[in-house]
């Protein structure tokens, strides 16, 4: 592994020198939400079958009103508009005021929504959401770049209603002994120069099965081809 690694680092090294100097970062989220804009489309293609079935029973944690309430975590280009039920009030969140322009075009496209609100900021920190006051949050290939899942899940629960559910689908580590997981280890540190900080190697359900959830309903999943280091997949919902 550390070989490989240290091969990737020579491949890599002008990438390596702008990230040492600070310059990689500020260019790259500029760059990302373009990236996200072509890739996305074809990921959603590959799990759409397992985001619809994870999204239709969205509407039981509805509020007494009949309204739900959802936050997105993340929201990036609003590729999972397509799947939230009619007059569902969305209020979405991302650190990168980037993806702003490709959002509000994917919810011109999605026009049985409603925003209510658009707000710049990373999933550790969302003291502009109340307590309380989401029936559902929603949160898709994000875990695995935030700073500290811990602390999004302490957020998640600080802003869900009591009887609301938090909705995920993360790529996570492999089975420590499979080929996958050995080349997410030789990809891990360089892969976040691609990936807006994403980590390959990422125990998600740990943290989950951590978390004060009263139900956790999770099942593992691989997106094709098996042998891409980002192809184990986790799904499901937990309840507070």
């Amino acid at each position: 592994v550390l070989l490989l690694q240290r091969c990737l680092q020579l491949l890599l090294l002008p990438i390596h020198a702008l990230a040492c100097l600070g310059l990689w970062d500020s260019f790259y989220k500029k760059v990302f939400p373009y990236v996200m804009a072509k890739v996305a489309p074809a990921y959603n293609q590959k799990v759409y079958s397992q985001k619809q079935e994870l999204f239709s029973s969205l509407r039981r944690f509805a509020g007494p009103s009949g309204q739900l309430r959802l936050l997105e975590i993340g929201t990036g280009t609003g590729t999972n508009f397509q799947f939230y039920p009619a007059g569902c009030r969305l209020t979405c969140t991302d650190p990168n005021p980037n993806f702003r322009m490709f959002l509000l075009r994917n919810l011109s496209e999605n026009q049985h929504l409603r925003l209510e609100r658009l707000v710049v900021a990373s999933g550790e920190d969302l003291h502009q959401v109340a307590d309380g006051s989401m029936d559902v949050v929603v949160c898709t290939l994000v875990l695995c770049s935030v700073s500290s899942i811990r602390r999004v899940l302490e957020e998640v629960l600080r802003v869900l209603r009591q009887g609301g559910a938090f909705y995920f689908l993360e790529h996570v580590a492999a089975d420590h002994c499979s080929w996958t997981y050995f080349w997410q280890q030789v990809c891990d540190p360089f892969w976040k120069y691609f990936g807006d900080g994403c980590c390959l190697s990422r125990e998600t359900e740990e943290e989950l099965e951590k978390t004060n959830f009263s139900e956790l309903n999770l099942r593992h999943f691989h997106v094709p081809p098996c042998w891409i280091p980002t192809s184990p997949h986790i799904i499901g919902y937990a309840v507070k």
